[in-house]
């Protein structure tokens, strides 16, 4: 699993928190005294970031041991993590490496939610999420998702082929449009976003790979996965937008094949308690 950052990134959020030292910690005059510190989840969760989270105590001055890998599924007060080392060190690195371990393992723990009820019905359904994570944070928010069960939808808009009815508004043939797509970019799926199963109805006509419902209800879902069905080109059927885990099993047994969803970009940090002491 990666880390979510690359090592220039790690440095960086450790200047950014501590740009000129720790104030504190050198006015006190305890940076040079032995010191321990773990890492414990409050709540059961998902872990995501621990690795991150080591390697910045590492590069603090710190040593550390992961005990709870990302991916790994933690009841309440489970030990994530040990570290050692001088006080000044173990200071330095606390809250930027808590921080991130509570926001990644957050996310973490709101994807596999979304995966866990979906694939209570459907086991073979995909849950992909959006291109909508922080700008700057893109590699740690996928592999929190990732973490939680979950791939991405799009990375950026260079890789997929995706046509949106802003797409469409500046095209005469929608038909056409498939067509090229096809001609030019043979290897590429060609995803159509509709917003009804009038639309949908419509767009089958050119034969997507995938078409995206954007913000259908379950029974509409129901709707779009029988046409697809009758008009016999294969098209999958994408629900998208106002996906999370309190509906993931309506659409699944909607027979949706793919749950596409921001939800987890926007969940609650997790709560890890971190300890401490001299040592």
């Amino acid at each position: 699993m990666s880390l979510g950052w690359l090592p220039g990134q790690l440095d960086g959020l450790l200047a950014e928190d501590v740009p000129y030292g720790d104030l504190t910690t050198h006015l006190l005059g305890i940076g040079h005294q032995p010191a321990q510190m773990r890492f414990q989840m409050r709540a059961a969760g998902v872990v995501c970031g621990i690795e991150a989270a080591a390697e910045l105590i590492r590069r603090a001055g710190g040593e550390a041991q992961v005990l709870a890998p990302t991916s790994t599924r933690v009841a309440a007060g489970a030990e994530l993590l040990r570290a050692q080392g001088s006080a000044g060190a173990i200071h330095h690195a606390w809250k930027v490496s808590q921080t991130l371990v509570e926001y990644l393992s957050g996310i973490a723990t709101a994807t596999a939610a979304i995966v866990d009820a979906a694939r209570a019905v459907a086991p073979e359904i995909a849950v992909v999420t959006t291109r909508k994570t922080f700008p700057g944070a893109k590699a740690a928010m996928i592999a929190a998702i990732r973490a939680g069960g979950a791939e991405p939808h799009r990375l950026g808009l260079s890789e997929t082929l995706l046509v949106f009815p802003e797409h469409l508004a500046f095209l005469d043939d929608a038909a056409a449009a498939v067509a090229r797509l096809r001609r030019m970019a043979p290897e590429k799926k060609v995803v159509v976003e509709v917003a009804s199963p009038t639309q949908a109805a419509a767009m089958l006509v050119v034969g997507p790979d995938i078409l995206q419902c954007e913000k259908m209800s379950p029974n509409m879902i129901a709707d779009v996965v029988d046409l697809a069905e009758a008009a016999g080109h294969g098209t999958l059927v994408a629900a998208a937008g106002g996906v999370n885990a309190g509906n993931a099993a309506a659409y699944a047994d909607a027979g949706a094949h793919i749950l596409v969803t921001s939800a987890p970009y926007w969940a609650a940090p997790a709560d890890v308690k971190v300890t401490i002491s001299p040592g």
